[in-house]
């Protein structure tokens, strides 16, 4: 079974600062760490490499100090690493990301043998936007499973997999064929301490660094900012709120007394709502 895990190194998200003129995020000078959401797709990954064999690539795209991150995630356990590193993927939108990292694990499809699961995170801390999943997915051809919870079942031999889903009102249990994409949701599990032996192998290991044309990128008009239509308009920080908190004294009230004087006190400050809530009770 061969497992990849897309990783990205992302900045210490309470360090971040934004460059007034391009409106990109400055990374120069801020710390790095692996995106929290990618180590519980590492940890799945993982789990699942213990129990039915196989190995685990590593990806991500990024600068040359990426593969620090790539060396950590070795440490955790990941048999390999692979660094796609090359200044035309500089400024990749989620779309120009997908198109990279997809070619790439084409690539490592034709290396190590075609993976049967490709593992992300739900999103990153920096971009929030949960498209580099799907957007792979997509490029790739694969069944696309996300905001995994749990991977209730994998059967080899029938080339199947079923999982539980965390969707609105509730879960989701899908059952689908291999290869896939999942992305994993946060607090499904936590990330192992990596053991001494891993560790020194981490530290010894080499990193596959791969350029453009080493993945086997021919158009680079699809890549870095070339290959990315989205503009950042805006970037700014919330206007703190003037308003202050509402004390309401509860001191010896009931239960039906706190919630009177509640609804007493919403009604006071927004009477708009009056009406909306008795059109709702009336339709009970």
């Amino acid at each position: 079974m061969h497992i990849v895990v897309c990783m990205k190194q992302v900045p210490d998200s309470g360090q971040i600062r934004v460059h007034p003129v391009t409106n990109t995020i400055m990374r120069q000078g801020v710390p790095t760490i692996i995106n929290p959401y990618d180590l519980f797709a590492l940890e799945q990954a993982l789990q699942l490499r213990d129990k039915l064999g196989g190995t685990i690539t590593m990806l991500t795209m990024g600068p040359q100090m990426a593969e620090d991150s790539l060396r950590k995630a070795m440490a955790f356990g990941a048999d390999r690493a692979v660094l796609l590193t090359d200044r035309f993927f500089a400024g990749s939108d989620t779309l120009a990301t997908s198109f990279a990292l997809a070619t790439a694990i084409r690539k490592v499809g034709d290396t190590w043998g075609k993976p049967d699961i490709v593992f992300t995170g739900k999103q990153t801390i920096d971009g929030d936007t949960a498209q580099v999943g799907p957007g792979i997915a997509k490029r790739l051809d694969l069944h696309q499973l996300t905001y995994v919870a749990k991977i209730a079942e994998i059967d080899l031999a029938g080339r199947s997999i079923t999982v539980e889903r965390r969707a609105e009102g509730g879960v989701q249990v899908l059952r689908t064929q291999l290869p896939c994409l999942i992305t994993m949701l946060e607090g499904t599990n936590s990330i192992r301490r990596g053991s001494m032996a891993d560790t020194l192998r981490a530290a010894r290991a080499e990193v596959v660094k791969w350029s453009a044309a080493d993945a086997g990128i021919e158009d680079l008009t699809k890549c870095g900012l070339r290959g990315s239509p989205t503009v950042v308009k805006r970037v700014f920080a919330p206007t703190a709120r003037e308003e202050k908190a509402h004390l309401i004294d509860t001191t010896g009230l009931g239960t039906d007394q706190i919630a009177q004087a509640l609804m007493t006190e919403v009604l006071t400050r927004v009477p708009a709502i009056e009406g909306d809530l008795q059109r709702a009770a009336a339709s009970y």
